[in-house]
């Protein structure tokens, strides 16, 4: 079965990283925008990955602008953003889809191995998280509205 080390991501530039770069890492894997209710979760998501960074986490962000038009900007936009409102040191990739028929690879894949409620593979919102376990498949999925600082024993666990 397939791991998240599997995937290949698209990188803001347009170039392309092979998630394989981060194998052996907890992760936590969160679709973002910048226009949202939600997005002062960029400050606990920041703080989640500068604490635990050094013993093997990251979050990693993926920009979608699925859900009210949240996230207008383009790459140099985006990362302008994340920089200067919440000093983003985590990655931040290329915006993606992460519903429809356009859904990028590495979502559909969470989705499928861990589902919301009731078993629903859509995204509702933005800021939906996945947790990732070092070996490369999701451990578990957090609601948008789950805080961050929430997941902090979750995280704990996988360390």
């Amino acid at each position: 079965m397939a791991t998240v080390q599997d995937f290949t991501v698209t990188l803001p530039d347009g170039g392309t990283e092979a998630m394989a770069k981060h194998a052996g890492k907890v992760l936590l894997i969160v679709n973002v925008a910048s226009k949202c209710g939600f997005t002062p979760q960029y400050a606990g998501l920041e703080a989640l990955h500068r604490k635990y960074k050094d013993r093997g986490f990251e979050v990693l962000g993926f920009p979608c602008n699925q859900f009210g038009a949240q996230e207008p900007g383009d790459a140099a936009e985006i990362a302008n953003f994340c920089s200067l409102t919440y000093d983003v040191t985590f990655p931040v990739f290329a915006k993606i889809e992460v519903n429809g028929s356009n859904t990028d690879p590495l979502y559909a894949h969470l989705k499928a191995l861990a589902p919301g409620l009731m078993g629903t593979t859509g995204i509702k919102w933005n800021f939906t998280k996945f947790l990732v376990g070092r070996d490369g498949k999701a451990v578990a999925r957090y609601a948008p509205t789950t805080r961050p600082e929430e997941l902090e024993k979750d995280i704990e666990a996988l360390l």
